[in-house]
């Protein structure tokens, strides 16, 4: 998956217009990042990723960089 698709997947998750994040945007910026997204981001890595992850970890995230890194 590339960089791109991955920007892509992240704002389909968090019904957020498409081509407007970028790894440097702050997560506490995002009005729609709350605790569903969180559990929404917990499911993706499971599904997408087959790797599990929790909240506990999410909650360390601050940019979506940190998200993409996480996708690895």
């Amino acid at each position: 998956m590339t960089y791109k698709e991955k920007l892509n997947l992240l704002e389909e998750l968090l019904l957020i217009e498409k081509d407007t994040l970028d790894g440097t945007v702050e997560l506490n910026s995002i009005s729609e990042w709350d605790s569903m997204a969180v559990i929404t981001t917990i499911a993706m890595f499971d599904s997408v990723y087959n790797k599990n992850i929790k909240s506990e970890e999410i909650k360390q995230f601050k940019t979506i960089q940190d998200i993409i890194d996480k996708m690895e």
